[in-house]
């Protein structure tokens, strides 16, 4: 299906409040639009077929998931440090469940999953085409590019580009190899390969590396065929570093900071992390005064005060206000322990195994139909990385955004319930 046409069908279809989420991603809390009108119509469609989730493997499979992923939130705010602020987050994360119940609800053929695919590859090739232009003229729809790497449509203070586009970049190559063949994923490797690293997000080129490797392996299909591909892509990788390592202020003073880790030496490794070894100090220590539940959800930049040192950059320079500290773990493990203890990481190692459980028992074919979508949390939940707050308002959000189509996505077989519209 050619990609206009099916942005078409997307804006014409029920799936349209759901994609707009991923499209409005870049406007700060204007994406809640997109949850707020999945909520509308969550209800509008259980008035109209009380029914129409009973039954549904998508449906119990997302509630079990989200039971895992909100509960460990809610045993974490029983004796938090700022109750108020994790209490409130905890209800804020109730609203997935409709969000990620819609999803079931009207993804319920292969024909608007595919259309729902190539409406997300749409929405990121607005993003890239504007991000080529800002790394050509330092100019955006987003404005003017941040000082050490390009920010694209989402702006200089809000240096989220790099990690989004490489955790959503599975879907742009899933629709070029659709719509192109090999040649059109591998144009598409590169197009984003651009954007990703001048973005500057070392998370981000790690989960791009990921999602890379995964298409090749599909693509692939042998283990020598594979590694002869590996071999080419590090090739290529090494030759586009090399061209904007050259021409490239920002991606020249970002390489610089990070192969500060070759010195050897703390401040070496300090400054290649951009400081985030103290933060992971100080979560230590929280977690060894708070094991069992933690110190609550999004409660993080509160205690981080008592667990640093004086002098600890992040309370006297930057972060989320002078005197305040840094505002989450930046890394997944250490944010679940920190925020909701050992009881919060039992329920996401739960959730994990009821996911692997749920992957095992559908067949290829549905494997194979949530593919993108199964490489996008893949990449997003790499344990071996730095993170966004999957508790936040904003990450969270992309992360129940995820969860609800891939439970969707395992499911989609084109049997609707008799009376349920067809977009």
């Amino acid at each position: 299906m050619p990609l206009a046409r099916a942005l078409v069908h997307t804006l014409r279809s029920p799936l349209l409040p759901f994609w707009l989420v991923i499209a409005l991603l870049p406007f700060g809390r204007s994406s809640e639009l997109g949850t707020a009108l999945c909520l509308v119509g969550a209800v509008l469609l259980l008035v109209r077929h009380p029914r129409a989730w009973r039954g549904q493997a998508g449906v119990r499979l997302l509630l079990g998931l989200l039971a895992c992923y909100i509960g460990a939130a809610l045993l974490s705010a029983i004796d938090a440090v700022v109750p108020g602020k994790s209490w409130s987050t905890t209800a804020g994360l109730l609203r997935y469940l409709p969000l990620g119940l819609y999803a079931c609800l009207v993804v319920r053929q292969e024909g608007r999953l595919r259309a729902l695919y190539f409406g997300v590859a749409a929405v990121l090739a607005v993003w890239v085409v504007d991000a080529w232009l800002q790394a050509l003229t330092g100019w955006s729809l987003g404005g003017h590019a941040e000082a050490q790497r390009i920010s694209g449509i989402f702006g200089a203070d809000n240096l989220k580009l790099g990690p989004t586009l490489a955790v959503l970049a599975p879907f742009a190559l899933w629709a070029a190899r659709e719509r192109w063949g090999r040649v059109g994923l591998a144009f598409a490797l590169l197009v984003l390969l651009g954007p990703v690293l001048l973005a500057g997000s070392r998370a981000g080129w790690l989960c791009y590396g990921l999602a890379a490797l995964a298409f090749a392996w599909r693509e692939a299909g042998a283990a020598r065929r594979f590694a002869w591909w590996c071999g080419l892509g590090v090739l290529l990788v090494a030759l586009a570093g090399a061209l904007a390592w050259r021409t490239s202020v920002r991606f020249h003073e970002r390489m610089e900071r990070t192969l500060a880790v070759l010195a050897g030496n703390e401040q070496g490794l300090d400054e290649a992390l951009t400081g985030r070894p103290a933060i992971w100090r100080a979560s230590v220590r929280m977690i060894a005064d708070h094991p069992w539940n933690g110190v609550g959800v999004r409660d993080f930049r509160y205690a981080y005060p008592d667990y640093a040192p004086a002098n600890d950059h992040f309370l006297v320079a930057e972060a989320c206000g002078v005197g305040e500290g840094a505002c989450h773990a930046h890394q997944l493990v250490l944010e679940v322990l920190t925020e909701t203890g050992a009881a919060g990481l039992l329920l996401w190692l739960a959730g994990v195994a009821l996911a692997a459980r749920a992957w095992r028992r559908v067949g290829a074919a549905a494997r194979a139909r949530a593919f993108p979508v199964s490489v996008a949390l893949g990449v997003m939940l790499f344990p071996l990385n730095t993170h966004l707050a999957f508790y936040s308002a904003w990450w969270g959000l992309l992360f129940a955004w995820l969860l609800g189509l891939w439970c969707a996505a395992l499911y989609a077989d084109g049997q609707v319930p008799a009376g349920q519209a067809r977009g």
